[in-house]
């Protein structure tokens, strides 16, 4: 086992020879590594049996259960991901902008790789893929450190990444999985001044905050998902219930469902019943507020403060009956995360307000929130979602893992 300062000191190494790899290059690898995950999908399988199996008896919940659970059908989808971003222009080279000074000097920006990038992250081993793709189509080595529940699985794919590299005559250590999962590996990780250029936590609001709190290295902060889902006045309220299941129901534990609803008190009557019929089946226990209680009755959990702030990641959701817009974006200011809201209305002016005046990463009319992600933004695979407002803010694709260098071309010019 490879202990993190020689991790570290391998991707230092190889970073140059991988800044260097022309587009071509980059996607061969890309290519290898998506056939080599379809062709190894028994051993992936075997490996993620053995998390989900540990999973269990350690008491993991539901929704981290299904975080870890990796299938033939997730398996060929973190593939496809794969060649999706080996499709991707290439932004490393590309020259944002040119001019010409009086004194005769040409000053541009081009798009350059970070160097090094670092990503802690928990149960999620769809990540290891996701995070060393990107890095690698991004120019960067990556060093990876995963949670102890997806260890094996982990292990697994980064072994099959790194074979399928070298199967193609490129650098093995564009791609490094640390594994220590203590919390001394992570709390290394976050003070290696020197090797790593920037660090990305993805996980629970325990593991961003303490990388924020803690890092003595660059870091992008990728947020949790309180996501609201506002049912306005003018909805269309068959809509509205479509949305609503699919946002809270169809994958509660990742950070793009929705964990509060608001509804208009003009429409709360006729809605209520209906979101509580379109939840019920899937067993969504609603904390609400006195007037969700008095048109649902004793089937709902009075609401608190706190499960207005909550990320449940689960089958729970809050609501609140409001006035008007004004109070739903209030409301939205107060307890959001600034990942992603929903509006549900016909009334363009209403949309346009909360566009303008909700301040998220990304905010919807009329669709759900289960799309802030960057296989659906059309990314390929996503390094996390940014809920900061410096350098990366939504879904973080390629782009996001760049950096930019000044050009300057001259003929002898002087400063005077």
């Amino acid at each position: 086992m490879r202990g993190l300062m020689e991790i570290a000191e391998q991707a230092r190494r190889v970073k140059r020879t991988v800044a260097k790899l022309g587009t071509n290059d980059k996607n061969r690898g890309l290519h290898a590594i998506a056939d080599a995950l379809e062709a190894q999908t028994k051993a992936i399988l075997r490996a993620n049996r053995v998390d989900i199996e540990n999973g269990r008896a350690n008491g993991l919940n539901d929704g981290l259960i299904d975080r870890l659970t990796l299938d033939e059908t997730r398996i060929a989808g973190i593939a496809e991901g794969c060649r999706q971003v080996a499709a991707l222009p290439d932004p490393i080279g590309e020259t944002l902008w040119m001019r010409k000074m009086p004194n005769g000097l040409e000053i541009g920006q081009k798009r350059v790789p970070m160097g090094v990038i670092g990503i802690i992250y928990e149960a999620r081993p769809n990540v290891t893929v996701d995070a060393a793709v990107l890095c690698f189509k991004a120019g960067s080595a990556c060093i990876l450190r995963g949670g102890k529940e997806a260890f094996h699985s982990s292990l697994c794919l980064t072994e099959i990444m790194r074979d399928a590299l070298r199967s193609q005559g490129l650098p093995a250590d564009a791609i490094n999985l640390v594994e220590d999962t203590t919390r001394d590996s992570a709390n290394q990780m976050m003070k290696l001044n020197g090797y790593l250029d920037v660090l990305i936590p993805r996980g629970g609001a325990g593991l961003i905050q303490s990388v924020v709190l803690n890092a003595t290295v660059p870091v992008i902060e990728t947020g949790t998902g309180n996501c609201h889902v506002y049912v306005d006045a003018a909805a269309d309220l068959d809509m509205a219930q479509r949305i609503l299941v699919n946002a809270k129901c169809q994958r509660p534990s990742v950070c793009n469902a929705a964990e509060s609803l608001l509804v208009h008190k003009d429409v709360a009557a006729q809605f209520l019943p209906m979101a509580a019929a379109g939840l019920a089946p899937s067993g969504v226990t609603i904390h609400g507020c006195p007037r969700t209680v008095a048109l649902l009755g004793d089937a709902i959990v009075p609401a608190t403060e706190e499960d207005y702030a909550r990320e449940y990641l689960g089958y729970e959701i809050s609501c609140r009956v409001v006035d008007s817009l004004d109070e739903a974006i209030a409301h939205i200011d107060r307890y959001s995360t600034g990942h992603s809201e929903c509006i549900v209305t016909r009334d363009l002016s209403a949309a346009r307000r909360f566009l303008d005046e909700v301040d998220s990463a990304a905010v919807y009319v009329n669709a759900s929130t289960r799309f802030t992600d960057g296989f659906e933004f059309g990314f390929g695979a996503e390094i996390g979602i940014s809920t900061q407002k410096l350098h990366a803010r939504g879904p973080m694709g390629l782009t996001a893992l760049t950096t930019t260098r000044s050009i300057i071309y001259g003929d002898g010019q002087v400063r005077t």
